[in-house]
């Protein structure tokens, strides 16, 4: 991971697949509101983009910066919300 105009950059194309959605769902939990980080595969990610709607309803924004057909480059946002605005979203236990 590096530091980019985006936040945190995450190639992931040399990953075991098994390690890429620990890998991203942690970093984007370090993530403070506002702050993006910048995912690069070697396909495009729309099941992750589910799985985020799933377990962080109204707290991502998604953003293709390139759509392949070698490279997909995602920006992913953590917006304000869950915790930010009082309520519990559920996803972390309420912790």
């Amino acid at each position: 991971m590096s530091l980019t105009t985006y936040g945190t950059k995450i190639d992931v194309r040399n990953l075991a697949p098994r390690e890429r959605h620990p890998l991203i769902f942690n970093t984007f939990h370090s993530l403070g509101s506002g702050e993006s980080m910048e995912l690069i595969n070697d396909h495009d990610p729309r099941p992750l983009y589910y799985q985020f709607q799933s377990e962080k309803p109204g707290m991502v924004a998604w953003d293709y910066l390139e759509s392949g057909p070698e490279t997909w480059r995602v920006r992913i946002t953590k917006l304000a919300g869950g915790h930010a605005n009082g309520t519990c979203c559920g996803s972390c236990g309420g912790a």
